[in-house]
């Protein structure tokens, strides 16, 4: 038998095929062309968010197409355009392998891709894939509705599609003047009798038994491998205006929110960056975060030897920072020192001492994690009003900066508080030290011992040794 469809298209054809479509059905044979009008005639429209995936191989070759970039959905006018490339003009023959539902889901989850080939469920997809001289695949076509892979090869190749089986196929007789379009419905799980793996591995079955009957045959193809309509319905946006490349998996970091800058005649004059300004009025207290209130630079002033930086709260209180500047001999260069920061409420002011721990080169800005009127902290309380004594304040990565601002509205380099050799190190390189020498001490007095070159000898007479040797 002979396999010959002709290029003309009948208007009424998806009307006919509805009413035979439940008959066709309950007897399972190729009855007529109508039969497949299902897959052809009844067009329902899907969500613009649904995918499929597409495989596509021939025995002959296919245009070379570029990998998808990772997260692009490939439109069907992009399908289209390339199916008009890769069938041209002149007769081929197309098998379709159309499952009910398909997702690339399933090669994640069924197609071993972990490195266990044994236990994948497409086996046979995978050798022919291989095997192909060339080899199409997208992971995510935009999916239109059931019929719109069918009609669009239909169009392509301008014959009516013929839905075989594998009985079915292995009597066909192929003529190669003419295109062929073959149609082969795979099922999908259906949780009821076999799990989605034997489906889908019964399903590979299936291919691998057409694809051998076609190379018996010693026919040319070209093969498609898709879904009526996607098992998993996943949104997700295209990626074709977005930038595609790895990123580190992180939080989003938020805004950094910009430094305190007090300006004179246009220009910075003092900068102040804090991630907290945490202040207390007693030791049982809550904190209050001042950071979070934008503050008001009246009172502010500078110039060449002093500075002086008032931020002013609605809340009702004022934290002033005074700094000054001066050449020191021994270092042949100007540092700057935070002298005080005060804390105003309620009009009581509350003094703190900074000139002892916060300094630096007058053409840097001073950085510390941690600036607080603890215990050991880097300010001094110096209140002798007992209702301020109880205030504490705690600055988190604290910087500051009240001169030489040559960079703009960028902070010069940072004077951290940490230096690099903390007690800590020291005390370790002193005893490191200390150990070194003493093993050194006693490796140098073990090299000088020497053993006696004469011995007593108890039948003869003993050794004298003269007092001049």
């Amino acid at each position: 038998m002979t396999v010959s469809w002709s290029a003309s298209r009948d208007p009424s054809f998806a009307e006919k095929a509805r009413g035979k479509m439940a008959g066709s059905r309950r007897s399972g044979k190729v009855r007529s062309t109508a039969f497949i009008a299902l897959f052809v005639g009844f067009f329902a429209t899907g969500s613009p968010s649904a995918q499929v995936p597409l495989l596509m191989w021939s025995s002959d070759g296919l245009p070379p197409l570029a990998s998808p970039a990772a997260g692009h959905i490939t439109s069907h006018d992009q399908l289209t355009a390339y199916l008009a490339t890769a069938i041209g003009s002149g007769p081929h023959t197309a098998l379709l392998f159309l499952q009910d539902k398909l997702s690339k889901d399933d090669f994640t989850v069924f197609g071993g891709v972990f490195g266990n080939k044994q236990d994948s469920a497409f086996q046979n997809l995978e050798a022919a894939l291989q095997s192909s001289s060339s080899s199409v695949v997208l992971p995510a076509l935009e999916w239109l509705g059931s019929s719109a892979i069918p009609a669009l090869l239909q169009e392509k190749l301008g014959v009516s599609p013929l839905l075989v089986d594998t009985d079915t196929l292995s009597h066909l007789s192929f003529n190669a003047s003419v295109s062929n379009l073959l149609l082969i419905n795979l099922p999908y799980c259906t949780g009821l009798h076999k799990s989605c793996k034997e489906v889908l591995h019964d399903n590979d079955e299936i291919i691998g038994k057409v694809l051998s009957i076609m190379k018996a045959k010693n026919v040319p193809y070209t093969a498609i491998y898709t879904g009526l309509q996607p098992s998993r319905i996943i949104s997700e946006t295209s990626a074709n205006d977005q930038s595609v490349g790895r990123s580190l998996l992180q939080a989003v970091v938020p805004d950094v929110k910009p430094p305190i800058m007090f300006n004179v005649s246009g220009n910075p004059c003092i900068m102040l960056w804090a991630q907290s300004l945490n202040i207390s009025l007693s030791s049982t207290s809550a904190w209050i975060n001042l950071a979070a209130e934008t503050p008001s630079l009246a009172g502010s002033m500078c110039n060449r030897s002093n500075s002086l930086l008032v931020l002013s709260y609605s809340s009702g209180f004022t934290l002033s920072f005074a700094m000054s500047q001066r050449l020191y001999p021994v270092s042949a260069r100007n540092w700057f020192t935070l002298d005080s920061v005060e804390l105003q409420s309620n009009g009581i002011t509350a003094s703190f001492i900074g000139s002892r721990g916060i300094y630096a080169p007058a053409e840097y800005s001073f950085h510390c994690q941690s600036v607080s009127s603890f215990p050991d902290g880097l300010l001094v309380s110096n209140n002798p009003s007992q209702n301020a004594s109880q205030w504490r304040l705690n600055f988190i990565d604290f910087q500051i900066q009240g001169f030489s601002l040559a960079n703009g509205t960028n902070f010069s380099y940072a004077s951290d508080c940490a230096g690099f050799f903390t007690p800590g190190i020291w005390m370790g390189l002193l005893t490191s030290l200390l150990m070194l020498l003493i093993f050194v001490y006693g490796l140098h007095m073990i090299m000088q011992l020497n053993t006696m070159d004469r011995f007593d000898d108890p039948k003869g007479p003993s050794i004298s040794v003269p007092q001049t040797e």
